[in-house]
Formats: structure tokens, sequence, C-alpha cells
């Protein structure tokens, strides 16, 4: 009987990080779930590069990478935006993603068979007011993505992102009310997104079941994207 892949999940704490980790686990993978949160099995900081090539050399290869940590930012105009606000926002939502799939794809490479999957956002599609920051970062995923995919695509690993709307998670009580009944307005569907539907897309993603789709944007908006 061969072994179950193995799945890294950052920001597996709470929110959609959560529940993809748990729907992960019903489709048999090994689950590794790490937050800068203690909740989990590995504390890290995504930012911190050296932590991140520790815990690769501690958990060994993995199959499915998942980079789902990641902050809200600022709520201000972009000449209102605390520089140590914007640097941090980047740091976690763009540089975290990049440091993540630095310390795992070669492991990937040498397997011959990997996932990962970026979590992006509708507002790096089509850049929120008053969230530069987290617009900007997320926008940058998308471009991380796109190219990160065309380097591995004849690899056997395979580089997706996944652009949410407003999902019931604890990240929107950073958003201000404003942003959030703006986005809330957007949504043709007229609700939020529960984290359950987001996970049924990534466990798809990183499946067998996908084989010929690298470096795209797969919208998850209730009808906010149609394209």
């Amino acid at each position: 009987m061969s072994k179950p892949r193995i799945a890294l999940v950052t920001g597996a704490a709470s929110g959609l990080g959560k529940a993809t980790a748990d729907r992960l686990r019903e489709d048999g993978l090994r689950v590794i779930t790490v937050d800068i949160q203690a909740s989990v099995e590995h504390t890290l900081d995504v930012t911190d590069a050296q932590a991140v090539a520790r815990l690769a050399s501690l958990v060994g290869p993995v199959d499915i990478l998942i980079n789902s940590a990641g902050i809200a930012g600022p709520n201000t105009p972009l000449w209102e935006t605390d520089d140590g606000e914007w640097n941090r926002t980047l740091q976690v939502n763009l540089t975290g993603t990049f440091n993540l799939c630095k310390a795992f794809v070669p492991s990937m490479l040498a397997n011959g068979w990997g996932r990962i999957v970026n979590f992006s956002s509708m507002a790096g599609k089509e850049g929120n007011p008053n969230q530069c920051a987290y617009s900007a970062s997320k926008a940058a995923v998308i471009g991380l993505t796109k190219s990160l995919g065309k380097e591995l695509a004849t690899s056997g690993v395979l580089v997706n992102s996944i652009a949410p709307t407003i999902f019931d998670t604890p990240i929107i009580d950073d958003m201000s009310d404003a942003n959030l009944a703006r986005s809330m307005s957007k949504i043709p569907m007229g609700r939020k997104g529960q984290p359950r539907e987001v996970a049924e897309l990534v466990a798809w993603l990183v499946s067998d079941r996908l084989s010929y789709s690298t470096g795209a944007v797969y919208d998850i908006s209730g009808g906010r994207a149609t394209y």
C-alpha cells in the first residue's frame, strides 16, 4: 500500500487554511499545519526565510503546498498608508509565498510530482480602494503563480492560484465596514462564501484529477468575477 501524500498548509490555524487542512485529511492526505499562531503543528513566521528553510529541513519533502497565510493590511488611502504596514502586508502575503515555494519546490522537482496552490484574492485582480497594500500583494501572488507555473510546466509540478472574494473568516474582521459593504455589494449571490467551498476547490486543484492546468487563477467569488 502506497504512503499517503503529504500536504503542508500555511495559515492553517483558522479560516480558509484550516478548512483546507480539514478537507484534505478527508481525502486521506497527511497534513502538516503551519501558522504564526501556536495552535498548529509548527509555529512559523512565513516572512522569515531562515525559519522557513529550517522547517523544510525538519519536515522533509512534501507533495502539496498550500500558501494560505495572509493578512488584510491597512484600510487607508494610499497616501495615508503607513510604511511599516505596507511592508508587513507585502512581506506576509507575497514574500511568505515566495519563501515557502523556494523551500519546497526542489524536493517536488526531485520527485517529479507536486501541487502548489497560492491564495490570492479578487482584490488582486480588481484592486480594492483603501486597500492598496493588500491589493498589490495579492496581484503579485498572481504574477508569481503565473511565472512559477510556466517554469515548472513540464516537471509534473503544477502551480495554480485561487482568487476568493468575501468569505466568513476572521480576516474580514480586519476590514473596515465601508470596505466590507462595498465588496459585499459586488457579489451577485448576495452572501459571504463559506470556508468549505474554498476547501473543495483546493482539494481538486491538488489532486490527480487536475492534469492540464498550471499558472492559472481560479475565481471563487459568488459570481463577482466571470473572467
